[in-house]
């Protein structure tokens, strides 16, 4: 039972919230490359959902810091739930994708982004231990089964 001096909800369990875009441009994906724990690791545009942002607004928001594109995605791939033990985190990661026509100039604006890279799935796959996590992967397999999540099941009173 909560105390009654507490909050609505203080004492729930709540993952982080996060967003992440699979942007494509003739079957290469768009990656970023950060440091992790001092390592070099590679993800898609990503972030948290900030407070009064909705899913599709936040993704907005990270893809433009990450890489200096302003983009609109175009549906939803997927939806997953991570947990990462090293550091005790549970993460509920909605997926966006931005299928592109033309290749952009990517220039990040954040400054924990080392560079922007456009890799093939092969090339993905050989960089399989430098990914972020194991929803970098998942996210570009699910784009490439077409999962699809339709921008419209989204409801916000934002």
């Amino acid at each position: 039972m909560s105390d009654n001096n507490q909050p609505h909800g203080s004492d729930q369990f709540k993952p982080n919230t996060t967003v992440a875009a699979v942007i494509v441009y003739k079957n290469k994906f768009l990656l970023v490359e950060e440091l992790d724990n001092n390592q070099h690791v590679f993800n898609q545009p990503a972030g948290h959902l900030e407070a009064n942002e909705n899913l599709i607004d936040a993704t907005k928001r990270e893809v433009f810091e990450e890489t200096g594109l302003t983009i609109e995605p175009h549906y939803c791939s997927g939806i997953y739930y991570f947990h990462r033990p090293e550091i005790s985190l549970y993460f509920l990661r909605f997926c966006f994708v931005v299928e592109l026509a033309d290749l952009p100039k990517t220039a990040p604006i954040d400054d924990e982004i080392l560079a922007t890279h456009w890799f093939t799935l092969n090339e993905i796959k050989a960089k399989e231990s430098q990914l972020r996590s194991p929803m970098v992967l998942q996210c570009i397999e699910d784009y490439l089964s077409k999962q699809r999540i339709e921008l419209t099941t989204f409801k916000t009173n934002l």
